[in-house]
């Protein structure tokens, strides 16, 4: 049984709907933490709807933030504990996106996720394995989860967007390269941007590139 998902919601700026970004936070943080992007994107996606869930489960020991599974070099989970975690959110999200598609009256074509770290990283999880493919998924400063499983668990090849600082220090920049190569090598057509001396977060001439490729497919 899936967990229903909170979440925020910006209309979109035309008042007429005929697309949809959702934002897909990072380990520790919430929806909220990057609904604000919608600010600046929505001045050239006026016909976009955003929306930033949170993730289903506390992050141990804090009030406030989320997780979308656990991280075992973090939290002193067992690997066996992340991979459950892991494949338990892919199911929630699923059904969050499906739900809001449907409130929308949207196709999944319409559809684009933008991810931050750990959001990046459950998003290029999702988006291969949906039975209809999206628009599209940025992801920012994240990694591809078991790319050894890519090829053979693929289902749908939306194109993905790789975006990473070069001095991050939470999730290396090598990881970007590795996504990379393993997403190509299975057949989806994917791009990059390199955040020239940026840590482990999101640039302007990063948003700006991500900005252009939701553009060209929303």
């Amino acid at each position: 049984m899936t967990r229903e998902l909170n979440f925020k919601r910006r209309a979109a700026k035309s008042g007429s709907a005929k697309s949809l970004v959702v934002f897909v936070h990072g380990y520790g943080a919430d929806g909220a933490d990057l609904l604000g992007l919608a600010d600046p994107l929505a001045a050239h996606l006026p016909d976009t709807v955003f929306m930033a869930p949170d993730a289903p489960e506390r992050l141990p020991g804090s009030p406030f933030g989320f997780q979308w599974f656990p991280i075992p070099w973090l939290d002193g989970s067992t690997e066996a504990q992340a991979a459950a975690g892991l494949a338990r959110a892919a199911d929630d999200l699923n059904a969050f996106l499906d739900a809001r598609l449907a409130e929308e009256g949207l196709t999944p074509d319409a559809l684009a996720l933008v991810g931050f770290s750990q959001g990046s990283m459950i998003s290029l999880h999702v988006a291969p394995r949906r039975d209809q493919a999206i628009a599209g998924v940025v992801a920012f400063s994240g990694r591809l989860l078991a790319p050894e499983r890519l090829a053979r668990e693929t289902r749908v090849k939306p194109p993905v967007l790789l975006i990473h600082g070069d001095a991050d220090p939470v999730v290396p920049f090598d990881d970007m390269g590795l996504a990379g190569n393993a997403l190509i090598a299975a057949g989806f057509e994917t791009f990059g941007h390199v955040m020239k001396d940026t840590g482990h977060g999101i640039a302007p001439d990063g948003l700006s590139v991500a900005l252009a490729f939701l553009r060209e497919r929303l």
